[in-house]
C-alpha cells in the first residue's frame, strides 16, 4: 500500500517538475528565427558557394588542379604580349580565360580551389541557398567569352606568333650571312 501511494507522490512531482519547467519557458523570450525573414549570421570563413572575379583570373589552372572532384572547367587562349589588359590586381595576364565553369552539383566545397589560387580570383561567398529541380542549373558560368570573340583571339595569336616567327628567321639569315664573310676573311 505504501508502494502504491509512493508511485502517486513520483507521478504528481514528475508533473510539476515538467510543469515548472513549461512555465519558466513560457515567459521567456522566444529563440526561434522566423528563416526567410531573418537569419543567424554566416562566418566569414564559412564554405558556401564559391564566386569567381573573372578580372583577376589568369587561367593558370591550378584550382583545376587543386580540385579532388573534378568539378571546375577552365578553358584558356594564350594572350598576345603587350596587347592585353592587365589583371585587376596590376599583374601581366598570360592567358585570356575563354570558359570558367563550376559544377556546384560535384562539388564538395572543401575550398582546396581557393588555396593554390596567386590572384584570389575564386573564393567562398556566404550564399549557402541554391537548391534547384534541374541538375543543369548547378553548373555555374563565371566566363563564356563567345566564338567571335575566340575567333579575334587566336586570329591576334596566330599574327603575334607569325611575326615572331618571321622576325627570329630574319635574325638568323643576318647571323648566318654574317658568319659567312667571317669565314671569306
Amino acid at each position: 500500500m505504501v508502494n502504491y501511494f509512493k508511485n502517486i507522490w513520483l507521478g504528481i512531482y514528475t508533473v510539476l517538475v515538467g510543469m515548472k519547467l513549461t512555465l519558466i519557458h513560457l515567459f521567456q523570450r522566444n529563440v526561434t528565427i522566423q528563416y526567410p525573414d531573418e537569419r543567424y549570421p554566416i562566418p566569414d570563413n564559412a564554405r558556401n558557394r564559391l564566386y569567381l572575379d573573372p578580372d583577376l583570373c589568369d587561367a593558370c589552372n591550378r584550382c583545376v588542379r587543386a580540385c579532388p572532384v573534378k568539378c571546375i572547367t577552365v578553358e584558356s587562349i594564350r594572350a598576345v604580349p603587350g596587347k592585353t589588359p592587365s589583371l585587376k590586381n596590376g599583374d601581366k595576364r598570360n592567358m585570356w580565360v575563354t570558359l570558367y565553369q563550376i559544377d556546384f552539383a560535384k562539388c564538395c566545397f572543401c575550398g582546396l580551389c581557393t588555396e593554390p589560387c596567386p590572384t584570389n580570383a575564386i573564393n567562398h561567398t556566404t550564399e549557402f541557398e541554391y537548391s534547384s529541380y534541374k541538375r543543369e542549373d548547378l553548373i555555374y558560368t563565371f566566363v563564356k567569352m563567345s566564338d567571335e570573340e575566340k575567333a579575334q583571339k587566336l586570329k591576334e595569336l596566330e599574327e603575334w606568333q607569325a611575326s615572331k616567327k618571321k622576325a627570329a628567321d630574319e635574325a638568323k639569315a643576318k647571323e648566318d650571312s654574317n658568319k659567312k664573310e667571317v669565314n671569306k676573311e
